[in-house]
Parts: C-alpha cells; sequence; structure tokens
C-alpha cells in the first residue's frame, strides 16, 4: 500500500527540487526531476531576405527553426523594419483593351485591340439578307432592314377577258391572273380598279299560253325575243316536248319573236299551249 506524504517542502526553483513523488499502482515512486522537462516557449520573428521574408522561431531552450516564404510571380515582400511582420503585394497590371468597329465589304468587324499587342481579337457582324450594316465612327454601328418593293394592282382588258396586274416598283417582280369569261358571262374593265362582271344569257324571259286547234296556228307572238328556237321550252297539254323530232328535224322555227310549228298541234283546252322564253 502506498505511503501519502505530507508536510513538503515548497521549492521556487528547479535547483530546489532533486525528485518528484507519484505512484505507480500501490507503490510509492521518486521521479527524478531531470526526467521532466519544462515546456519549451518560442518568439517569432522576421527579417527581409533578399526579395523573400524569413521567419524565425527561437525556442525557450535557445532552439531555432526557420521558415522562409518566397515572393513568387508579381509578388512583393516587404518586411516592417521591426521584426514583427511583413507585407504581401502584388505589382502585376493586366493589358488594356481597346473596342473598335472597322468595315469589312457589306460587314462590320469589331475589333478587342490589346494594348500590349500581343491579344488581339475579331468579331464579325454579318449583314444577312434585307439587313445593312454601316460603321459610323470607330464607336458606332448602325444595324439597318431594308425596305421592301413596292406594288402597284391594276386591270387591263385582254380580249373578251380580264387581266389583274401586280407590278413591282422596281420592275423585277410582276404577276399577272387573268379573270376568264365563262359560257354567260361578260367581263368589262371600267377602270384600272375596277372590273364589271355581268350575266349574257340564261334569264327568263316570258310564259306564253295559246290554244291548240288541230290546225295551223300559224305565227305566234311571243312576249320576249328569244336568242334561239331551242331557247323556247314548249309543253302540250301538260307533257314537255322535244325540240327535234326522231329524224333531228326542228319542231318549230323562230324569227325574232314570233314562233312557228312545223306541224299543227292537237286540239287542247283553253291555254294548253305553253311556251316559255329563255333569253
Amino acid at each position: 500500500m502506498a505511503v501519502k506524504f505530507s508536510d513538503f517542502n515548497l521549492g521556487s526553483v528547479v535547483g530546489d527540487i532533486d525528485f518528484i513523488v507519484g505512484y505507480k499502482s500501490t507503490d510509492n515512486v521518486r521521479i527524478p526531476i531531470g526526467l521532466v522537462t519544462a515546456n519549451t516557449t518560442y518568439g517569432i520573428s522576421s527579417a527581409q531576405s533578399g526579395s523573400n521574408e524569413n521567419i524565425t522561431l527561437t525556442g525557450s531552450d535557445a532552439s531555432t527553426d526557420s521558415l522562409l516564404v518566397t515572393a513568387g510571380s508579381n509578388i512583393t515582400l516587404t518586411d516592417d523594419g521591426a521584426g514583427n511582420g511583413f507585407t504581401i503585394a502584388c505589382n502585376a497590371t493586366g493589358d488594356t483593351y481597346d473596342l473598335n468597329a472597322t468595315t469589312d465589304g457589306s460587314n462590320v468587324d469589331l475589333n478587342l485591340t490589346s494594348g500590349s499587342g500581343t491579344d488581339n481579337s475579331t468579331v464579325q457582324l454579318t449583314a444577312g439578307s434585307n439587313i445593312t450594316l454601316t460603321r459610323n465612327s470607330a464607336n458606332e454601328v448602325t444595324i439597318a432592314g431594308a425596305s421592301g418593293d413596292t406594288y402597284d394592282l391594276n386591270a387591263t382588258a385582254d380580249g373578251s377577258n380580264v387581266d389583274l396586274n401586280l407590278t413591282s416598283g422596281s420592275g423585277t417582280d410582276n404577276s399577272t391572273v387573268q379573270f376568264t369569261a365563262g359560257t354567260g358571262m361578260t367581263l368589262t374593265r371600267t377602270g384600272a380598279q375596277e372590273i364589271t362582271f355581268a350575266s349574257s344569257g340564261g334569264g327568263f324571259g316570258s310564259i306564253n299560253q295559246f290554244q291548240g286547234t288541230g290546225s295551223s296556228l300559224g305565227a305566234l307572238t311571243l312576249g320576249s325575243t328569244p336568242t334561239a328556237a331551242q331557247n323556247c321550252l314548249v309543253s302540250i297539254s301538260g307533257v314537255w316536248q322535244n325540240y327535234l323530232d326522231a329524224s333531228g328535224a326542228a319542231n318549230w322555227t323562230v324569227s325574232t319573236n314570233t314562233f312557228t310549228f312545223v306541224t299543227n298541234p292537237p286540239v287542247t283546252a283553253a291555254n294548253g299551249i305553253q311556251i316559255i322564253v329563255i333569253t
């Protein structure tokens, strides 16, 4: 069993102490003072070493350690002169650039020119379709859209038809659309900007009624003039008649507004014969 010590004298310096008392398990142990080393303290200082800076650690046990801080490219290390520190400064300056515009045919080049002349670049502005690029000065470029062509629309007579003309101001992009007069239609150019469409036939003329007697009726006067004998629609007692017979001969003739049957029509009731005129 270890003995507990007491009534120690207070030592004021290391020289007053030969041993330090401790324990190992249950045994008392004397530890020579030489086995116990006091902590080493360090002082730090700096000093210029050419363009570099030397940092020195000096121990309380008189040991020294040094660290060299080296100035790299475009870096300056300056000691404060008191051994307490140093300044790190960057002494590099970047290149300067000038931006300007130059004419390049129908295009414009934007030039990035370095002050050193070793790092130049160019971006080309290309004029696309209907775009105009103009260099007003080294610092100004105008981008403009080209104006389109202008057109005149007019009508001209073309026989019985009428042409609608699209004429460009430049004279290089002209087109024509023709209005064609079909059957029974009349086209009239009434002005450069006006066309009249009119029907020239197919209209209703008149209805004419007569009574069949079995004998010749002679020339019958119609209320309007048909353009041809086949423009008369004939009904006898409610039955429509063919214009041509089986041999291809006409069953009636027309002269101006008079109508004549080739063969005498049969006896009918009053108004049993009806003739419709189509003009």
